[in-house]
């Protein structure tokens, strides 16, 4: 008996001393020093591939803060108060679906007059048999135009460069991405795609439309800028995380709606790709930004159509119409199709691989400095504009078809859709038709239906082959740019010339055959099924095309699951931001969260009333987003809850501190915070300047506190938290111990989105490496 008590004393004695020493130096010895008995640590940044910059990115929080003030404030609500809220809601879906339309259509209206006048000036060169003068002014516009686009990039808002889309999925995934939908990121990304797109480069408007949505939904969510905002009452209750994410995601499919005019294929590609929480609500506002985006589409497209806007609405309509492909296939056709389906699989993972190494090369490229992005970019203008002008001279003369002479073929202007170049009159080069146009021009013309003699296959081998390998080289430059128009030309190309090939042995037209091909690399390269279905149905309006692109999609995405990850998800990694998939590694099975805990520094708690002192010392040593609050009461531990540290910094910065150690009052706590402070984000520990009697007194943390923390039990595998953590969109989550006793303390640990990232596991663990299931099952 005597030995039994002095082994509990003994053991009590430690427990004390280990409390002791955590009290005094909280932080300072166990940030960066291992447990003993578990020697590799998680670590704490995302780790990026090559030449990729590595950076602490925080998370974001989606997780609803019920502490007392948060319940209070909805117990006060009227229910006009609570009406005005839901109105203000749908108000600003109209509001980002009107301005969404607006942009998109100034955009087009902008690059149809600049690229068109600037092509009918080369037109002109040509035909009077300057061609020197004719390159020269063609190189030196697109010159210029990537200039402009580059210039904003690198010097103002290097973030708009590229088409935004991986950065929102992250975004929505719950990461905060760092200056992505501020003003200026707006204004460069709009006057970005118009010069970048203009200039000719292989790129489309598309991606950066949906970035140009997710800004103008920011901006409209916040009452403006950072610096600039309306001081409107009701714009107060938008400013959080939670909110901003919905609006974000009405942006984002907005601008797949402006881009295609395909409302429902916008909702649904922000369902499929970008959104990772979702919700009823949520899909009928984000059904409204769409109409009201194609609304406006429709009403600048009656205008413009009669002439009034210059080129635009004149030589081609604001987006893809090839409303009149002919539908008209067999049984047979389904194994052409499949040929369609599996071609596409393989091309798309071949760009996806081939992308990812100049991405790679291009990551060192642009660390160098400002000046060496500058000249990338103008490199692959130049060499761009060089193939554009002097391909087409490759090409041989084609004699018109008479039938069709007046209303396809052009005299000396742009009244049709086929390019003359320097052939006689009565003949047009096929190559020139492609390439001496605009993208969208581009995509009409592979598009079109009973053209089956108008290209030929040394002009789609040629162009097929050129513009893969510009959409290799120009992807990555700093302008922005969009991947649906580049890998549309590619897939419409090389369906089309399998459609010359496939010609004796099916009745498939060759402009379907350019509509599969285009769907089939697009899913072989971003992986989207549905989404994609939709929007080609809106495209092509024709709805007997559902079976077969269905068929399409799937095999193409099959078959490039089968090879690496889909565009969007290489470059997430590329650039080092730690999205959660959905789908975690089947090794995570084999592996607790207790283990995980053991790994990471130990843990560090506030009391409900701490002193003012200690929380300094700890914002201070420490970049946590958030430290459990724990109370102490006759020798028993209880958890409170879950306090922020936005909200620490908050109290210190409005000097909210108690003389003595006691719980606040209710007034007391009105009078300084009310729900709306606690939604607003920043602020340094380094900006607050307290005095040493300052430091000496207390803080309440009792009304600050989520009470209700999502919580783990320790024996909990990781791959089951993950799956939790991602889809309720959290930013912590605690860790509670399997049995509880006095003396334990009642958490375990904090597990955050880097503590579940797959490859900083894997560096803590790396004999999981080799555990039975390691492949990830799609």
């Amino acid at each position: 008996m005597e030995d039994f008590n002095k082994l509990a004393e003994t053991e009590a004695t430690s427990i004390e001393k280990l409390t002791i020493c955590e009290e005094h130096d909280p932080e300072s010895n166990t940030i960066n020093q291992p447990l003993l008995k578990s020697p590799p640590v998680l670590p704490v940044n995302p780790v990026a591939i090559v030449g990729a910059k590595v950076t602490h990115i925080e998370s974001l929080d989606y997780e609803i803060n019920e502490n007392d003030l948060f319940k209070q404030d909805w117990r006060s609500r009227s229910e006009v108060e609570v009406l005005q809220y839901i109105l203000s809601k749908w108000l600003l879906a109209f509001l980002v679906g009107l301005f969404t339309g607006i942009t998109a259509t100034l955009i087009n209206f902008a690059v149809e007059n600049i690229a068109g006048y600037k092509l009918l000036a080369v037109v002109k060169y040509i035909e009077q048999k300057r061609y020197l003068m004719g390159f020269i002014y063609m190189t030196g516009a697109n010159f210029l135009l990537t200039m402009v686009a580059a210039v904003l990039c690198v010097c103002f808002a290097p973030t708009a460069a590229g088409p935004g889309i991986p950065e929102i999925k992250a975004y929505l995934n719950g990461v905060d991405t760092p200056n992505m939908f501020g003003a200026t990121e707006l204004i460069v990304k709009i006057i970005g795609s118009i010069g970048a797109v203009s200039a000719g480069l292989d790129l489309g408007k598309e991606g950066p439309l949906v970035h140009i949505g997710s800004c103008i939904a920011s901006l409209l969510g916040q009452g403006g800028t950072d610096n600039y905002r309306f001081k409107w009452r009701w714009l107060r209750y938008f400013n959080n995380d939670r909110d901003r994410r919905d609006l974000i995601t009405c942006g984002s499919s907005s601008g797949v709606c402006a881009a295609f005019r395909a409302p429902v294929g916008g909702v649904l590609f922000a369902l499929e790709e970008v959104a990772t929480w979702w919700r009823s609500a949520l899909l009928w506002r984000t059904f409204f930004s769409t109409a009201v985006v194609v609304v406006v589409l429709r009403a600048f497209m009656d205008y413009c159509i009669s002439g009034k806007c210059g080129l635009f609405g004149k030589g081609g309509l604001i987006m893809f119409d090839v409303s009149g492909v002919s539908v008209r296939y067999q049984v047979v056709d389904i194994i052409p199709v499949a040929v369609i389906g599996v071609i596409g699989g393989i091309l798309g993972s071949l760009y996806n691989y081939l992308l990812h190494k100049v991405l790679q090369v291009y990551n060192v490229i642009n660390n160098k400095g400002k000046l060496q992005k500058l000249l990338l970019s103008l490199s692959v203008s130049i060499f761009t504009s060089a193939c554009l002008y002097g391909l087409p001279f490759l090409a041989k003369c084609r004699p018109c078809d008479p039938s069709t002479l007046n209303s396809s073929f052009p005299t000396a202007g742009r009244g049709g859709k086929f390019q003359q170049f320097n052939c006689p009159k009565g003949y047009y080069n096929d190559l020139a038709t492609l390439l001496l146009t605009t993208n969208d021009d581009a995509v009409r013309n592979l598009f079109s239906i009973n053209t089956s003699t108008e290209f030929t296959t040394f002009t789609l081998i040629i162009f097929f082959v050129l513009y893969y390998i510009l959409g290799l080289i120009t992807f990555g430059i700093a302008v922005p740019s969009g991947l649906f128009l580049p890998v549309i030309l590619m897939g419409s190309a090389y369906g089309r010339l399998l459609g010359i090939i496939m010609g004796p042995y099916t009745r498939i037209d060759q402009g379907l055959y350019a509509v599969l091909g285009a769907a089939s690399l697009m899913a072989g390269s971003m992986r989207m099924t549905v989404s994609l279905c939709v929007i080609f149905l809106e495209l092509t309006n024709n709805l007997l095309l559902l079976p077969i692109t269905m068929l399409v999609l799937l095999i193409a995405k099959t078959v490039g699951d089968c090879f690496n990850p889909s565009i969007y998800d290489i470059i997430l990694e590329l650039k080092g931001l730690p999205f959660l998939d959905a789908n975690p590694e089947p090794w995570m099975r084999n592996i607790k969260v207790s283990e995980l805990v053991e790994v990471k520094p130990a843990i560090v708690t506030l009391a409900g009333i701490e002193r003012v002192g200690r929380i300094v010392e700890l914002l201070k040593n420490t970049t946590h987003g958030g430290f459990p609050v724990v109370d102490e009461e006759n020798g028993a531990t209880e958890l409170h809850g879950l306090v922020l540290r936005a909200h620490l910094i908050l109290v210190l910065r409005k000097k909210w501190f108690l003389q003595e150690k006691r719980r606040s009052e209710e007034w007391e706590v009105r009078e300084k915070f009310n729900a709306i402070d606690l939604a607003e984000r920043g602020g340094k520990i380094e900006e607050e300047i307290l005095t040493n009697d300052e430091m000496e007194m207390y803080v309440d943390l009792h009304p600050l506190t989520n009470t209700t923390p999502y919580t783990v039990v320790e024996s909990m595998s990781v791959a089951k938290a993950m799956v939790l953590f991602r889809q309720v969109g959290l930013r912590h989550m605690l860790v509670l111990p399997k049995h509880q006793a006095a003396r334990v303390s009642p958490v375990v640990g904090v597990l955050t989105r880097q503590d579940l990232r797959a490859h900083n596991i894997l560096s803590a663990f790396p004999h999981l490496k080799n555990s039975h299931g390691n492949k990830k099952r799609h």
